[in-house]
Order: C-alpha cells, then structure tokens, then sequence
C-alpha cells in the first residue's frame, strides 16, 4: 500500500466514523458546544447540565446548547411555554448569547430582555430564548429594580 492509499483510506476512515458518531461528536470537538433536548421540565430537571430555574412548569420542547471547555459558563436554552417568567424584571439588552440555535430569535433585535439571574431571556412566538452570562449591567438593573 502507498502513502496516496493510506491517506485515502484514512480520510475514509474519518469521514464514516464521523457520519456514524452524527453532528454532536463532531460539534463537540470542532466548534466546542454540546447540544442537548428535553422533552419536558422533569427530564431538563433530570439531565440538564445548567441550573435554569426560572424556566416555566409547562416548558416543554427544550433545547440546550452549553460549552464543552472546562468550567465554561456559556449555555443558550429554547423552549415552548405559554407562561410568563416569573420574579425576572424586564431590563435593557446589554449582553447576547455566545451561540444561536435554530429557530431561535434574533437577539440583538431586543431593545429589553428578563434578568433572571445570570439568564438573560427574550419572548419567542410560543416560548422563550435565554443565555447565559448576561451582563453586569443587565443583572444591577435587575437586583435595582
């Protein structure tokens, strides 16, 4: 076997263990990101690996995207409610995710977001769209108000 069919079969290689392992290895590697979906707020409660507690009892379709890199903080969450958030004030925008998930929102469109907590969330047409950290600035306002 030459150096040309060694390269070429492990290209191959590759490419069916990445095709086999789906989007998640590969996001995971690549781009530093873990996707994961809930289909209800027990199962976030159960499997989620962020603390989101001001997400309503009647969320369900629950996507999250957090970072892989250790003691990262960055996570991104999309959900169905038909709830409003309770004890998160209405401030100005002042921060933005660090990721965008399909058919979330396009958050610097927000003139204002809910603070709750490190959360920063905005309404969605059926749910809402939150990441984490916000800003400062967006947690004073908050705490002020």
């Amino acid at each position: 076997m030459n150096a040309r069919t060694a390269l070429a079969s492990s290209a191959l290689i590759v490419v069916g263990l990445m095709s086999l392992t789906g989007c998640s290895a590969y996001d995971s590697i690549v781009h530093k990101q873990a996707t994961s979906t809930f289909d209800d707020v027990v199962t976030f409660d159960d499997g989620a690996e962020v603390d989101a507690g001001w997400i309503p009892a009647d969320a369900t379709e629950i996507t999250v995207r957090t970072s892989t890199m250790e003691d990262a903080a960055d996570a991104v969450i999309l959900f169905s409610s038909g709830s409003a958030l309770a004890d998160c004030p209405e401030v100005e925008r002042t921060s933005a995710p660090t990721w965008v998930l399909d058919d979330a929102p396009d958050p610097y469109t927000a003139k204002t977001v809910f603070a709750c907590g490190d959360w920063s969330v905005m309404s969605t047409d059926g749910g809402w769209f939150g990441w984490t950290p916000n800003s400062d600035e967006e947690r004073s306002a908050a705490d002020a108000g």
